[in-house]
């Protein structure tokens, strides 16, 4: 065929399906709706922050204590540690100055961070209690990967369930024999995670070889399935 004549064709042709699917009827008799499955289960990991703070006037002086407090910590950690029961990193660490109300530097402010993180709350609890160079702050508790892969199935299931059952629900009550799906979308969530209650000057009084107080709660995964359905 021409190349010219070839061209015109595939415009032609372009043209013709614009024009149809200009004249297509809107869709009729579809359904939008929602459901959502949710699962209530026991938060299996606990993530603790140690920190330490220190301030004084000389910036060298102050790093200098962060890091021997920072290492003394990570050394008893490092010792109890083992892949998804306890693991431990480093967190945040900073040095700053202070200054007067005229500008100048009155002295310096140091802070470092360790992070232990796993399955194995009594290990952590444990090894917490024996470290004497950082104080407890931030304790929070979540799921664990093969935890929320596990419920998020199971709230899964259910929401999908639970949308299969409202769709046959509404198109019989909308006087129609069934229904087929045209599109769906699934959304996963869980709940914030529930922190116990302990300050951080309780723990610093406590003796070094005691374990710190720590009680998971629960939380809720919740799966959300929304979409269209083709009344019929």
């Amino acid at each position: 065929m021409n190349p010219i004549r070839q061209i015109a064709a595939y415009a032609l042709l372009a043209c013709a399906s614009a024009t149809s699917a200009q004249t297509l009827p809107p869709p009729q008799n579809v359904l939008q709706l929602s459901a959502s499955g949710t699962v209530e289960v026991q938060q299996d990991l606990l993530n603790m922050t140690l920190s330490t703070t220190r301030d004084g006037p000389d910036a060298a002086t102050i790093q200098g204590q962060i890091k021997t407090a920072l290492e003394s910590g990570l050394a008893e950690a490092r010792r109890n540690a083992e892949p998804g029961q306890l693991e431990v990193r480093i967190g945040n660490i900073s040095l700053a100055p202070r200054y007067t109300r005229d500008g100048k530097i009155s002295g310096w402010a140091g802070y470092a961070e360790m992070v232990m993180e796993g399955r194995d709350f009594q290990r952590i609890a444990q090894v917490a209690g024996r470290i004497t160079t950082l104080t407890v702050g931030n304790v929070g508790f979540g799921l664990s990967r093969e935890q929320r892969a596990k419920i998020e199935g199971e709230a899964q299931t259910l929401a999908i369930n639970a949308f299969k059952l409202k769709a046959d629900e509404l198109a019989r009550g909308f006087g129609f024999a069934g229904y087929t799906l045209r599109e769906v979308s699934v959304n996963a969530s869980s709940g914030d995670p529930i922190r116990p209650r302990m300050m951080a000057a309780q723990a610093k009084s406590m003796a070094s070889d005691s374990a710190i107080p720590i009680e998971a709660g629960k939380t809720n995964v919740v799966v959300n399935v929304s979409g269209s359905v083709q009344l019929k």
